[in-house]
């Protein structure tokens, strides 16, 4: 096999593990996507090596920012402060290593609904502010998928543009 063959493969392998990251929150995925397919436009070279690389480049610094744009407007406009958001980000993370599997969402969760209803004292508009949260969540997974996707075609694209031009 060829050393462009198994570049090829090891990329094509940590885009589809990128892919289940963007999805599943527990790895950057669109990064590793983006960082992947950097490298392998760099290692390629040529036409379609350089333009894919541009573009894993410009959209996978672009969807970081975008996410971040997107969360903190939906959340200000539902007034949710970036301190429970604090609370709620840290207490994940302890129970990331507590509870197996879901820890990372049932601490999420539980950390802004106890710093909101600590702030509010009311158990309403604390729950509100916790599905704000995690709506917002759910809009960052959407921003960080689509990017990893568009590099992913992207990529596709050129691979094979490469191969067949390896053939000629």
């Amino acid at each position: 096999m060829s050393a462009q063959l198994w570049l090829d493969l090891v990329v094509g392998l940590v885009v589809l593990v990128g892919l289940v990251g963007a999805v599943i929150q527990v790895i950057p995925g669109s990064t590793l996507v983006g960082a992947s397919v950097l490298v392998w436009g760099l290692v390629t070279r040529g036409g379609p090596g350089w333009t894919v690389a541009a573009i894993a480049l410009v959209v996978t610094v672009g969807a970081q920012v975008v996410k971040y744009l997107v969360a903190g407007r939906f959340l200000k406009a539902r007034g949710v402060p970036n301190g429970s958001l604090l609370v709620g980000g840290a207490l994940g993370v302890v129970g990331f290593f507590v509870i197996p599997v879901v820890g990372l969402v049932v601490g999420f969760v539980g950390g802004t609904y106890l710093a909101e209803w600590y702030r509010l004292r009311a158990h309403r508009p604390a729950w509100r502010a916790t599905v704000a949260a995690l709506q917002a969540t759910g809009l960052t997974i959407l921003v960080e998928l689509f990017a990893a996707l568009v590099v992913a075609l992207a990529w596709g694209v050129a691979a094979i543009a490469v191969g067949v031009g390896a053939d000629a």
